[in-house]
């Protein structure tokens, strides 16, 4: 990454990570740290100035935006803190949105199957500033799950809910998990989020290391 003097900026050094089907990492380390940049490296959305990532077996190496893109498609899922819903659609065209992109038959029935799943079936018609940021969020995991992804990234999905509210959130990702075996990368700061991950790392100055 280039910092603003023109000297290059290195973020992370050395980071070897391989994630199984499955399977919830989670990832700590301070703000800063370059959890988040890792994240967008694994998820393809950033490239790496050295290094090689792939995803879903693919090697992300030499494709380009639109090719990183169609191999998302369908089967990666993203929460963010932010819930980043379109607040001129309702809850159930939120879910439905990835579905009907993906070209997928039957998206309205299977969007309102995944809001029944997060509690949400008697909100599916209400726009996202009617909904509480919990609601929002479980919205957000409803839409992140649609097409039975085989890998979500999580960058901070509890950070702005309350404890009680982000506790529900944590329990119903891991139940949606185990129900599709979606692998789980999760960014965050919320210790009893890391605890119920199967490997725990942590970033600082540029390095992962086991935090188990």
């Amino acid at each position: 990454m280039q910092a603003p003097s023109g000297a290059l900026l290195s973020i992370l050094k050395g980071v070897d990570l391989n994630v199984n089907a499955g399977e919830a990492v989670a990832l700590l380390g301070a703000s800063g740290s370059g959890k988040s940049t890792l994240l967008g490296l694994l998820a393809g959305l950033d490239e790496p100035v050295a290094g090689e990532v792939a995803l879903l077996g693919q090697r992300l190496k030499g494709l380009d935006e639109d090719a990183r893109a169609r191999l998302r498609l369908g089967r990666v899922g993203f929460v963010f803190q932010s819930f980043q819903l379109l607040p001129g659609m309702t809850a159930l065209e939120n879910v439905a949105l990835p579905l009907q992109i993906a070209g997928k038959g039957g998206h309205h029935a299977q969007a309102l199957r995944l809001l029944e799943a997060v509690g949400l079936a008697g909100r599916s018609d209400h726009l996202p500033r009617q909904l509480s940021g919990g609601e929002q969020q479980r919205v957000a995991l409803a839409r992140a799950f649609a097409g039975d992804p085989r890998v979500l990234f999580a960058d901070e999905p509890t950070g702005n809910l309350d404890p009680e509210t982000g506790r529900q959130i944590i329990d119903l990702m891991f139940s949606l998990r185990d129900r599709c075996a979606t692998a789980l990368v999760l960014v965050t700061h919320d210790d009893k989020l890391a605890m119920r991950c199967d490997r725990v790392y942590r970033l600082a100055y540029g390095k992962l290391v086991s935090a188990h």
